[in-house]
């Protein structure tokens, strides 16, 4: 799956356009590799570090999406690697 579509999927962004910008700004790795193309295929157990807002988010690939559902359906994608994340730090 491309990466800005799963990004936007996951809910990260709020559109695939603001998907693209902070892959193509340079702000994105998958397994430790910058990318600059939103284009590129990521799978399951890829991980992913970006840019989101003032925080860098660190995540691994749990799922692949089928549409951009709700909330919960939305997280069942991911698991955040990052022991420091609180619900409350995400919003």
């Amino acid at each position: 799956m491309r990466l800005d579509k799963w990004l936007w999927q996951a809910r990260f962004f709020k559109s695939r356009s603001l998907c693209a910008e902070v892959i193509e700004g340079g702000h994105c790795r998958v397994n430790g590799q910058r990318t600059l193309k939103p284009g590129y295929s990521v799978g399951v157990g890829d991980v992913l570090t970006f840019a989101q807002g003032k925080q860098i988010r660190v995540i691994k690939v749990q799922a692949l999406g089928l549409r951009r559902g709700p909330a919960t359906e939305a997280q069942q994608l991911y698991l955040d690697l990052d022991p420091n994340a609180t619900p409350e730090a995400l919003e």
